[in-house]
């Protein structure tokens, strides 16, 4: 593919899609490393999923709102889940992140086991399908994620631990269908800990290790012709190393 329009066409809203889900999940990112739940992340997510799936296994539509509230509804059930098994066993919270996120893969394997296209429905969930993003959805997911930022932004610490997983949960649960469980995963953890001894701009330097995976990952999937979603994820991986190189570990 060597016409620049067309490489655009393609490109653009994936990279669109890479910008909004880096813009609204880093700062969730910093939160979760602070609070030591990293795998929160992945738990909400297959939860979110297995609303999706849940929704299929019923033969509802795809991209209907129906499917959208299954989702969300999942996810939320499981933030306020975890918000009082916080405040119940905080000493085993991430244990208990573990089992749920196990349960929930587990639930969908066994939604699936019947369809016939199971496989590739669990591979999108995952990986996604970041290259056939809908770029009519952008605007819709745009204002949605400039609403849970200003309302993170806003309330902070005024939100309570219900209202971070709340908010986390619709974070989550919107991006996971945009980019897949994988990338939703990369974008949280690996600008967060980058940058996690940086003493200033922390925040910056957060966005640009995503917006430099996301960019370098999805031109390299179409330079070796490779998937998107996989690639974008060492890619970042490999922009969170270098960018962590750069910065020192305070001394003790």
């Amino acid at each position: 593919m060597s016409d620049p329009l067309e490489i655009l066409s393609i490109l653009g809203p994936a990279f669109v899609a890479g910008i909004l889900v880096t813009a609204v999940l880093v700062p969730f990112g910093f939160e979760v490393l602070k609070r030591g739940i990293v795998f929160i992340d992945l738990a909400v997510a297959q939860i979110a999923g297995l609303g999706v799936i849940f929704a299929d296994f019923l033969g509802w539509e795809p991209l209907g709102v129906a499917v959208q509230v299954s989702a969300l509804g999942a996810a939320l059930g499981t933030a306020l889940l975890l918000t009082w098994t916080e405040r119940r066993w905080p000493e085993v919270q991430e244990a208990i992140i573990g089992v749920v996120f196990v349960l929930g893969a587990s639930a969908a394997i066994l939604l699936l086991a019947s369809n016939p296209h199971g496989g590739e429905h669990l591979k999108d969930l995952l990986v996604g399908q970041i290259l056939w993003v809908n770029s009519t959805r952008l605007p819709l997911q745009a204002l949605i994620y400039a609403a849970i930022l200003s309302l993170w932004f806003g309330l902070g610490a005024r939100l309570g631990r219900a209202g971070f997983y709340v908010l986390f949960a619709c974070a989550v649960t919107f991006s996971v269908q945009l980019v897949g469980l994988y990338l939703v995963f990369a974008s949280l953890v690996l600008p967060a800990l980058a940058t996690y001894y940086a003493l200033r701009r922390r925040q910056a330097k957060a966005y640009a290790v995503g917006l430099l995976g996301y960019a370098l990952g999805l031109l390299a999937s179409l330079w070796l012709d490779l998937p998107s979603g996989a690639m974008i994820v060492c890619a970042m991986a490999l922009v969170a190393v270098l960018a962590a190189g750069f910065e020192r570990r305070p001394a003790t």
